[in-house]
């Protein structure tokens, strides 16, 4: 999607670095609008850096290319933030006396406006009144939120996290292709436990999983994630987040819903195998005779027993399996993959090299998806990425 983001002239336009990489991150081109004040408070090397296109504040260069034209009408989405005071009045009377309020008179996408400003300044009248007329004209302007402010002082005007900014944003251009869906998501790792205070795990940190889930609240699917042992912040929108620690726990989550869903994402890394003789107290050195030995067990295959419930009964359910591998070249990491699809019994298995440790904790992914009907498709990215194409080929399969 092509996002055009305005930035003005506050102490606030520093993160608009942020802003720019959570785009760039999931896939936007985004191209940068400074106005000549923004600049003051950051560089145009760095939004170039970031959004990797040129940046250029001058309403008066390139005009043979009628940029402030070509910028409106290209946009998919268009966000301004920080938005000044100053900037709020005029674009609220119209003026076009700069590139970006140009180019906002243009724009027939949607606009996201996220003020930043001193309490006053928010709260004075001629703001008040300039806020509702953007807002009657149908421009989406967020409520700043209330914290310190440039000085010493706190209150209402400070710009929203760029995470919050973002998601915004997004949310008013994001297809709700899965309106009405039911998604069952699992991610993380399980731990299997030793003791009461060691465990076996892996090193899953669930970014991917989380990522199908959010994109996926994002286009409208009704989503229940089961999480293990996730550290990270989860996203709004999700229906229904069950917290498990084990195999065990995250089998018994799955299977009382499989009936109730309209699909499975097996995103989890979950153990194949269990202490056998799990030991209630902390087991002590001193009393190993200096050494521990382990007796695992299998633990039952969550994913192969759903999809036998789902064929048992019937179900009108959508199975995703992920196999996460360690193969000398892409070929054979397919071939492993595709004799996954058959023992499993899925309907989709998505296959990632994770030789040395490769993704685990990392904010890309590089993927092979494959279906039963279908030829493998490729998609490297950012883990929203990569969620998003998942999603597609999901939605696919569903019709």
């Amino acid at each position: 999607m092509r996002i055009l983001l305005g930035v003005t002239g506050g102490i606030a336009a520093f993160k608009a670095s942020s802003i720019i990489r959570l785009l760039t991150e999931a896939g936007h081109d985004v191209k940068v609008v400074p106005t000549q004040n923004a600049l003051r408070f950051i560089g145009s090397a760095s939004l170039e850096a970031l959004s990797h296109n040129s940046v250029d504040a001058d309403l008066y260069t390139d005009v043979d290319s009628v940029k402030h034209v070509r910028l409106g009408q290209e946009a998919d989405l268009v966000i301004v933030a920080p938005a000044t005071a100053a900037f709020l009045a005029r674009f609220a009377n119209g003026l076009a006396d700069d590139l970006l309020l140009n180019t906002l008179l243009v724009a027939k996408a949607p606009i996201l406006v996220a003020p930043a400003m001193h309490t006053e300044m928010w709260l004075n009248e001629a703001t008040v009144r300039n806020v509702e007329t953007l807002r009657a004209r149908g421009v989406f302007v967020l409520e700043p939120d209330s914290g310190r402010l440039t000085g010493t002082d706190s209150g209402p005007g400070r710009l929203p996290e760029p995470e919050a900014i973002v998601e915004s944003a997004l949310a008013l251009v994001e297809p709700k292709d899965l309106f009405g869906v039911r998604l069952l998501v699992t991610a993380g790792g399980t731990r299997e436990p030793i003791d009461p205070v060691r465990y076996i795990g892996n090193l899953s940190s669930g970014k991917q999983g989380v990522a199908v889930a959010t994109e996926a609240a994002r286009r409208g699917a009704e989503v229940t994630l089961i999480a293990a042992n996730l550290e990270q912040k989860l996203a709004a929108g999700l229906s229904e987040v069950i917290h498990v620690q084990s195999t065990a726990e995250m089998q018994t989550a799955v299977m009382l819903r499989i009936d109730k869903v309209d699909a499975l994402v097996m995103t989890a890394a979950v153990s194949d195998f269990r202490v056998e003789n799990q030991s209630e107290q902390k087991i002590k050195r001193a009393n190993t005779d200096g050494e521990l030995i382990l007796r695992l067990i299998p633990n039952a295959d969550i994913l192969q027993t759903a999809v036998a419930e789902i064929k048992e009964n019937q179900l009108k359910v959508v199975s995703v399996g992920f196999a996460a591998e360690t193969a000398s070249d892409e070929s054979k990491l397919i071939a492993l993959a595709e004799s996954k699809l058959q023992t499993k019994g899925c309907d989709i298995i998505v296959a990632n090299d994770v030789t040395g440790g490769a993704v685990f904790g990392e904010d890309s992914n590089r993927v092979h998806i494959i279906s039963k009907n279908g030829s493998p498709v490729s998609v490297a990215g950012t883990k929203t990425v990569v969620a998003n194409r998942l999603l597609d080929l999901l939605l696919t399969q569903m019709h």
